[in-house]
C-alpha cells in the first residue's frame, strides 16, 4: 500500500477507529507507527484494511455510518453538568427521547420525550433536562428523529468524582504470597492478610494495607507465577484461601486425610521459612486442592446454603463459565485454544453438554470462588473493624492471559491477534509485550461497557480501595500484532469519559478510593483529567525530581497532594538495596547491565548521595546517620519516610520488606529464569525468611512506623505546584 492518497486514506480510516498513525514519545519527537501495525490493529477490530480499495471501502462505510447514526453506543452524563450529554444536544431538532432506568422504570419523575436540539445558554434544553433527573447508574436511551431514524444507546450518569480518601493516612504495601505465618501452608494467605490487617490498624495505626492483584491464575502446572497475567480478573484464586477458616474444615469426618494433608503443608512452609527454599505455589495449591475436596463433600447449612445460592445469582453467567473453564481446562489442559473445536466456544452445543457431564466438577469450582470471596470479604471486615479508614487495597492487573477462563468467556470483547505492551523509550529501548490480548473498545461501548462494569463490581465486593495497574490503559493501550517485536506496535484509543464514568460509578457505589498507577509514559492531559475526576495517582520518590528544570530531587512541597506516595514498588529495588547500591551488584552478576558496572554503580551512589544530601538539608536524619549512603540504612530509610510525611500525598505508603531490611525485590523487569521473581518470602537484610509472627514483632519496623505517629496525631501536610515527569512504561 504506497502512495500518498492511499496513506492518507488509511490514515483517516485509523483515526476514525481510534487507531494511530504516529504518537510522541516527547513533546519535540513523532514516531510514525509502522503500516504493518495500522492494518493488524483495524483487523482485530473487524476492519478491512489489506489493500487500497479495502481501506476506500471500509473508510466510505465508516464515515457513512457516523454521519447518519443518531448517537453513539454509548453516551455519558456526569451528574453534577447541567448541560447534558454533547451527543443529546447534536441531536436534529424535533427528535424525541425515551430513557428506560436501570431499575426498569420509564418516565419517573422527567418528561418521558422531549424536543432536543442545540444547547442554549439562557436554559437547559428538553435533552439536558431529562438526564438531569435520572438517578445514577446505565440506563437504555431510545432516540427517535423527525426522519424516522431511531438509535438505542447506553446511557452512563455517573457522579462527578471519585470517592476521595477518608483523611489522611499511611499504611503497609505487600505481596501477600510472601506474606507467611506460622499457620499458613506454604505461601502467604487471606487469615495472613486479615492478621496483618488486624495489627496494623490497632497497633500502627494504618489506614489501609495494599497487596497484589489476587487474579484466578492459569490452572495447571507449572503456573506463571506472576499475579499481574491471571486467568481471570473477575474471581479471585482459591490458593489464597485458609483452608481452617472454611466452617465446614470443622466437619470433615476423615481426620486421617486431613491431618496427613496439614503435615504436607508443615512441610512446605518449613522448606521456605527455615531452609531457604522458594515459595511453590503448585504445590501448596495442590495440597489444599486435596483438602478442599474432603471440606466440599461437607453439605452447607440453610444459612451457608443460602448465601452461596445468593453469590451464585449475583454473578449468574459469568461465574459459571469461570467454574466451566476450570472444569474443561481439568480434562484438556488449561489452554482452551488448544481445546477440541467444539469446546473452544463457550455458547456452543458441545460446550454445554461437557457443561452437564461435569457439573460436580463445574459446582466444586463455583464453590471455591464463593469461599474466596467470602474470606475476602472476611479480611476488608477485620481491617474497618481494626480502625482503618480505608481498609484492604486491591490491584486490578492490566489484562489476563490469553488460554485463561476470561479469554475463553469473553472472546467476543477480546482483540484476537493482538497483545497489550509499551513501545520503546528511553528506559527500554526495545519496547515491552506483555502478552495479554486487550478489550476491543468497540465491543465494550457496545455493551454498555458490560464486562468492565461487571469486573469492577466484583472487586468492590471486598475492596476499600483498588490500585488500577497501568490505569493509561482506559485512554490508550499499546496493541502488539502477534508474532511481531513490541516495537512495531500502535496505540489504540478508548473511551476514556465511558471507562472514568463506569469507574466513578462504581466506585462511588461502593464508597471506594481508586488509586492510578501511573508511571511511565503519559500522554499529555491524562494525569490531569484523573486527578479531576478523583483518581489518585502514584509517586514513588526515587523518580521525582524536577525533571522539566533541574533535574534534581523535588522537595516535598512540590509534590502533588492526589497520590499515593512511596519509596519503592514490587518492580524496584528495596529502600535499602537502593541505599547501599546492592540493586547495581544484584543486575551486574545477572549480566543484565548495559554499561559497565563501575558507571551504573557511580551513578547510582550519585543518585542516593543526592537524595540524602536533600534528607539531611530538612533535618529529617537522626543525627547518628552520617557518612556515605548505607551507613545507617535504618536511620537512612526512616529519614525517606519522614520527608514521605513531609509532601502533600493523600497517601504514605511503607513497602513492609523496608521494615526488616530486605534487599531483594519480588520482581526484577526483563528476566524469567534468571531470578525468582514473585517466589521470595518477606526476609531480613541477611535473607532469612521472615514470619508474620517475628515480622509484627521486628524492633526495626517497629521504629519505622513510629515515624507515622504524626500522621496518626493529624500533622498537616504542605501543598505547591508540581513539576512531574516519570520513566518509562513497565508491566508491574
Amino acid at each position: 500500500m504506497t502512495g500518498a492518497p492511499a496513506d492518507a486514506e488509511l490514515s483517516r480510516l485509523a483515526e476514525l477507529h481510534g487507531v494511530t498513525v504516529s504518537y510522541r514519545p516527547a513533546p519535540d519527537r513523532t514516531v510514525t507507527v509502522p503500516t504493518s501495525a495500522v492494518v493488524a490493529a483495524l483487523a482485530a477490530l473487524g476492519v478491512d484494511a489489506g489493500s487500497p480499495d479495502a481501506v476506500r471501502a471500509a473508510l466510505a462505510g465508516r464515515e457513512r455510518e457516523l454521519r447518519e447514526r443518531l448517537l453513539p453506543p454509548t453516551v455519558v452524563h456526569w451528574a453534577g453538568d447541567p448541560r447534558g450529554p454533547a451527543a443529546l444536544a447534536d441531536l436534529p431538532p424535533g427528535t424525541r427521547l425515551r430513557v428506560e432506568t436501570e431499575e426498569g422504570t420509564e418516565g419517573t419523575g422527567w418528561e418521558s420525550y422531549g424536543d432536543a436540539g442545540a444547547r442554549e445558554d439562557a436554559a437547559p434544553s428538553s435533552a439536558a433536562a431529562l438526564v438531569a433527573g435520572l438517578p445514577l447508574g446505565v440506563h437504555r436511551l431510545t432516540a427517535l428523529a423527525p426522519d424516522g431514524r431511531t438509535a438505542r444507546a447506553h446511557l452512563v450518569v455517573a457522579p462527578d468524582r471519585l470517592p476521595a480518601p477518608p483523611g489522611r493516612s499511611h499504611g503497609l504495601l505487600v505481596q501477600l504470597y510472601s506474606l507467611l505465618s506460622r499457620r499458613s501452608w506454604g505461601m502467604g494467605d487471606l487469615g495472613d492478610l486479615a492478621e496483618l490487617a488486624g495489627w496494623a490498624g490497632r497497633t500502627a495505626g494504618a489506614g489501609f494495607v495494599q497487596v497484589n492483584p489476587l487474579h484466578s491464575a492459569v490452572p495447571g502446572a507449572p503456573t506463571d507465577p506472576s499475579p499481574y497475567r491471571p486467568s481471570s480478573r473477575r474471581f479471585p484464586d482459591p490458593v489464597h484461601l485458609r483452608i481452617e477458616d472454611v466452617p465446614e474444615y470443622a466437619y470433615v469426618t476423615d481426620r486421617t486425610r486431613l491431618d496427613a494433608l496439614l503435615e504436607r503443608a508443615a512441610k512446605l512452609r518449613t522448606a521456605v521459612l527455615d531452609k531457604g527454599a522458594l515459595i511453590d505455589r503448585d504445590a501448596v495449591w495442590e495440597v489444599k486442592r486435596q483438602a478442599l475436596e474432603e471440606v466440599l463433600a461437607v453439605p452447607l447449612g440453610p444459612g451457608r446454603q443460602a448465601a452461596y445460592d445468593a453469590f451464585r445469582a449475583a454473578h449468574g453467567q459469568a461465574l459459571d463459565d469461570h467454574a466451566a473453564y476450570h472444569a474443561l481446562a481439568e480434562v484438556h489442559g488449561p489452554d482452551w485454544r488448544a481445546w477440541p473445536d467444539g469446546l473452544r466456544d463457550p455458547r456452543s452445543a458441545a460446550t454445554a453438554r461437557a457443561r452437564a457431564a461435569l457439573a460436580d466438577r463445574v459446582a466444586f469450582h463455583t464453590r471455591l470462588a464463593w469461599l474466596t470471596d467470602g474470606q475476602l470479604r472476611a479480611a476488608q471486615r477485620v481491617a474497618r473493624e481494626a480502625g482503618m479508614a480505608v481498609g484492604i487495597v486491591h490491584d486490578l492487573a492490566v489484562g489476563v492471559h490469553p488460554a485463561g477462563a476470561d479469554a475463553w468467556a469473553q472472546q467476543d470483547v477480546f482483540a484476537a491477534g493482538m497483545s497489550v505492551g509499551a513501545p520503546p523509550d528511553a528506559f527500554n529501548a526495545r519496547g515491552q509485550d506483555w502478552g495479554l490480548p486487550p478489550w476491543r473498545p468497540d465491543r465494550l461501548a457496545a455493551t454498555g461497557y458490560a464486562p468492565y462494569r461487571a469486573l469492577l463490581r466484583a472487586l468492590f465486593r471486598y475492596a476499600g480501595a483498588l490500585r488500577i495497574d497501568h490505569v493509561m490503559g482506559l485512554f490508550r493501550l499499546w496493541w502488539v500484532p502477534e508474532g511481531s517485536p513490541p516495537t512495531e506496535g500502535t496505540y489504540v484509543h478508548y473511551d476514556a469519559e465511558a471507562m472514568l464514568a463506569v469507574l466513578a460509578l462504581e466506585a462511588g457505589r461502593a464508597g471506594a478510593v481508586v488509586i492510578g498507577e501511573d508511571l511511565g509514559t503519559v500522554e499529555p492531559g491524562v494525569r490531569e483529567t484523573l486527578q479531576r475526576r478523583g483518581v489518585l495517582g502514584t509517586s514513588v520518590l526515587w523518580f521525582e525530581r524536577d525533571w522539566t528544570g533541574d533535574g534534581r530531587p523535588l522537595p516535598p512541597e512540590h509534590w502533588r497532594a492526589d497520590c499515593l506516595a512511596t519509596a519503592t514498588t514490587h518492580d524496584l529495588p528495596p529502600t535499602a538495596a537502593r541505599l547501599t547500591g546492592d540493586h547495581v551488584d544484584l543486575r551486574d552478576r545477572l549480566g543484565l547491565l548495559t554499561r559497565p558496572a563501575g558507571e551504573e554503580r557511580a551513578e547510582a551512589a550519585a543518585d542516593a548521595a543526592e537524595w540524602l544530601a536533600l534528607l539531611g538539608s530538612l533535618g529529617l536524619l537522626d543525627s547518628t546517620a552520617a557518612g556515605p549512603p548505607g551507613t545507617d540504612e535504618e536511620a537512612e530509610i526512616r529519614a525517606v519516610h519522614r520527608f514521605l510525611l513531609r509532601t502533600p500525598a493523600r497517601l504514605v505508603g511503607l513497602w513492609l520488606p523496608d521494615g526488616v531490611g530486605d534487599r531483594r525485590p519480588q520482581n526484577l523487569p526483563g528476566t524469567s529464569a534468571e531470578y525468582p521473581n514473585w517466589r521470595l518470602p518477606i526476609a531480613d537484610r541477611t535473607g532469612r525468611p521472615v514470619p508474620l509472627e517475628e515480622l509484627t514483632a521486628a524492633p526495626r519496623l517497629r521504629a519505622l512506623l513510629e515515624v507515622f505517629g504524626q500522621l496518626r496525631g493529624g500533622g498537616a501536610a504542605a501543598t505547591g505546584p508540581r513539576a512531574r515527569g516519570l520513566p518509562g512504561d513497565s508491566l508491574t
